[in-house]
């Protein structure tokens, strides 16, 4: 195809984060292209806005400012606008009461949460044998750091990140790049005392003053000539003489050397139907979990980024992100806001409840735990929360496309913001030379 008879380099569907940051380094990088989204506002998961004057939000809690999120607020002229979080301890609710995550060798020394025993059972992880592939997480975890350690640390902080079960998430899908950090220090526990050492996180936790879905609005008001909003499209067919038609539902066709595929596994498995049938049917395959997020003001006086709950306690909370503590996001009644997720692979069925019975869940078991009166705010039911990263991702092993035919999301890479922008930056370039 010549530059005569096509639209754009490169077209993209969905302008969540990963398609606007793609558009950003395109559009850096001097590549026409165009982007297409099916809803009226960009950001895909990132999701923010105001209930009742408080600021909530409906995706990604926090982000990291890692390199390709800085380069990011340079770039869109953001640094007044970056909140950065307060306290970061992290709690785990075992046996009935909270104990601190140990993210600094201080904190391990003095956290609840293991025994003396288990303890020295961490600190003999570089003699252990290499993590495999074919083991799950939860297998991994124990054998390398003891029972202890996975029920009351691991467990929770792992299983929480995506609303899993470490159980069923095999270490090939779910714990790849580990396998990796393990192979350049010789043992997991050297990597984690280095962080340890530089006080924790390698990157500072952030937001923005009106939430995290300024970053992706920011993307989409310097690019905004080029995403076109409430443009869903319908499939992807090869054209005669090269590159792709990209059909867009309202009639029109827009023809495009490469096409570049960022919306979840089941619109992009019908997308790909006509075009890519072994892909679209391995797609088809891949499982999410459905997660509920109750919004509640509290006033609580607690420090952090929140907790997460053991998987065997007797509470359906998978966890409470600590937002007031985090960037002092409060109500008009100065109470703080919190945020409680339900359901995941632990109780899928959960989300089957109306929105009343879920508040009422989350508010009781808030106040079990925190001994702080709560009053619900908002509740959201996703359908497809996070990528499980169980054994259904099998499905995608070997999974291709045609040339010019490319996936980025957090089937192709990671979830989580951070990853996106870094997989969108690479794509880039790749379609750039």
């Amino acid at each position: 195809m010549t530059d005569d008879d096509r639209d754009a380099a490169v077209g993209v569907v969905g302008a969540g984060i990963t398609g606007l940051s793609l558009a950003h380094h395109l559009d850096r990088a001097g590549v026409d292209h165009v982007v297409f989204e099916a809803t009226d506002e960009p950001g895909g998961v990132v999701r923010s806005g105001r209930v009742d004057g408080a600021l909530l939000e409906w995706g990604p809690q926090r982000l990291r400012r890692t390199d390709p999120i800085d380069e990011l607020i340079d770039d869109l002229d953001l640094g007044d606008e970056v909140i950065e979080a307060g306290d970061t301890e992290m709690f785990v609710y075992a046996e009935g009461s909270l104990g601190r995550a140990p993210f600094s060798l201080e904190a391990f020394a003095e956290t609840d949460l293991l025994s003396e025993e288990s303890k020295l059972r961490v600190v003999n992880e570089p003699s252990t044998d290499p993590g495999r592939p074919d083991e799950t997480a939860a297998e991994l975890f124990t054998r390398k750091f003891g029972e202890e350690a996975y029920r009351n640390l691991l467990g929770p902080l792992f299983g929480g990140i995506y609303g899993s079960d470490p159980e069923e998430m095999p270490v090939r899908h779910a714990l790849s790049g580990l396998l990796g950090v393990e192979e350049k220090y010789g043992s997991l526990l050297a990597p984690a005392v280095k962080r340890a050492m530089q006080g924790g996180a390698s990157a500072p936790a952030i937001s923005f003053r009106d939430g995290a879905q300024r970053l992706p609005a920011a993307l989409y008001d310097a690019h905004s000539e080029r995403v076109h909003l409430e443009t869903p499209v319908e499939a992807i067919r090869a054209r005669e003489g090269g590159g792709y038609a990209v059909e867009r539902a309202d009639g029109e066709t827009v023809a495009v050397d490469d096409v570049v595929v960022t919306t979840p596994a089941d619109v992009t498995a019908d997308l790909l139907a006509g075009l890519a049938p072994d892909a679209a049917d391995a797609l088809a395959e891949l499982r999410y979990n459905p997660l509920a997020m109750v919004h509640l003001l509290a006033d609580c006086d607690r420090e952090g980024f929140g907790y997460q709950v053991r998987h065997d306690e007797d509470l359906d909370t998978l966890g409470v992100s600590w937002n007031a503590s985090m960037f002092d996001r409060r109500g008009p009644d100065d109470r703080g806001v919190y945020t409680v997720f339900l359901g995941g692979m632990k109780k899928p069925e959960l989300l089957e409840e109306d929105e009343s019975t879920l508040g009422a869940i989350a508010a009781e078991e808030f106040e079990q735990v925190i001994d702080a009166a709560a009053e619900v705010l908002s509740v959201e039911k996703l359908d497809r929360g996070f990528p499980a990263y169980d054994g259904s991702w099998d499905a995608i092993e070997d999974l291709s496309t045609p040339d010019g035919v490319h996936l980025a999301t957090n089937y192709t890479a990671r979830m989580g913001v951070p990853s996106r922008v870094r997989e969108a930056k690479r794509l880039a370039e790749t379609l750039s030379n």
